[in-house]
């Protein structure tokens, strides 16, 4: 009795030693508040997924505080210094191009339907380029249109921006900004606050949400807002290949199970829900809210009319259908949920 006893203790041992060894803690680095959408709504979620469709052998843990600059979180993943990261692709100019795909003016109303057509379109083209060479991507994403906030006036068409020093978030906002005649700052949007309390800027471009998320509503009070969007910011989330490949074959495929399309639809819902409440309440507050009519929308779409075909060209150099990779972009966004 005492050695079968002895040998079901035993194995009990061996099982949990197993257990314990068998769970693996990935480490996320996250450079926003913890209280932006992007975070509550978007990657502690997704957290909470990858443990549940693991079974609880994978958790993520989010770190207390980020690992650098924003535009160095891509590297961060690539070099193994966090597990996991998240940022914008137009934080570090040039490196990205195919992603730029989704950043043009008038991409449409809504993320959630833009996120899902990014990430199919993606699969299907722009990965021939291989961007994100050097880490897993576990998914993209875009926030919602992006509109013309600032301290100084009503912006009702295009000579009102000559001059205006707006900060941007890189990639193609850049160029459109600079087509409008405004002053782009190359900045994070986290530094928003400091750059236009401290009078460096203007103003800023950025989705609604982000007015609220970053307590911007008493120094950008005129905002104009442009029907589909002046443009959109590419976002990425990636993993190390190292750390991924260390995961079991069914892990990896839980993993991704919930991040790919499904993160983009998770991400991009979760934005156009912060966007509504961020223009209620900034109606609600009294801020200048107005939207641009149709002779300001056409003069928009005379200055940045280049900016598609140029972007198509740099993609066929790199073997992309840039043409076929648009038109299903904005066929899939128009059609979804329909």
């Amino acid at each position: 009795m005492r050695k079968v006893l002895k040998a079901v203790l035993t194995g009990a041992v061996i099982t949990t030693s197993t257990l314990v060894a068998a769970e693996t803690k990935l480490t996320l680095s996250s450079w926003l508040p913890p209280t932006h959408p992007v975070v509550t709504d978007m990657i502690v979620p997704w957290t909470q997924q990858v443990e549940e469709v693991t079974e609880g052998r994978v958790k993520v843990n989010i770190l207390a505080k980020s690992l650098g600059h924003p535009k160095v979180h891509y590297d961060i993943a690539r070099d193994g210094l966090a597990d996991i990261t998240y940022s914008v692709h137009g934080y570090t100019p040039g490196r990205f191009v195919m992603t730029k795909a989704v950043e043009f003016p008038f991409s449409g109303n809504s993320a959630e339907a833009l996120s899902v057509a990014y990430w199919r379109v993606h699969q299907k083209y722009l990965a021939q380029a291989n961007e994100h060479k050097g880490t897993q991507l576990l998914s993209l994403f875009t926030h919602g249109p992006g509109q013309i906030h600032n301290s100084k006036k009503t912006v009702a068409a295009i000579d009102d921006l000559s001059g205006m020093k707006m900060r941007v978030g890189g990639g193609v906002v850049n160029d459109v900004a600079g087509a409008l005649d405004a002053v782009p700052l190359l900045k994070p949007a986290s530094q928003s606050y400091e750059l236009l309390s401290h009078g460096v800027a203007d103003g800023t471009l950025l989705p609604m949400e982000s007015v609220t998320a970053f307590k911007i509503q008493d120094l950008v009070t005129h905002t104009t807002m442009v029907p589909g969007g002046l443009y959109n910011i590419s976002f990425f989330l990636v993993m190390n290949k190292g750390r991924f490949s260390e995961l079991s074959e069914a892990d990896q495929k839980a993993i991704m199970s919930v991040s790919g399309e499904a993160f983009a639809k998770m991400a991009g819902k979760a934005w156009d829900q912060a966007d509504a409440a961020a223009t209620s309440a900034l109606k609600a507050k009294g801020n200048d809210l107005s939207v641009a009519d149709d002779a300001f929308i056409t003069a928009l779409k005379e200055r940045t009319a280049t900016l598609q075909q140029s972007w198509m060209e740099e993609a066929e150099k790199r073997g992309v259908d840039g043409k076929s990779a648009l038109t299903e972009l904005r066929q899939i966004t128009a059609s979804y949920g329909h």
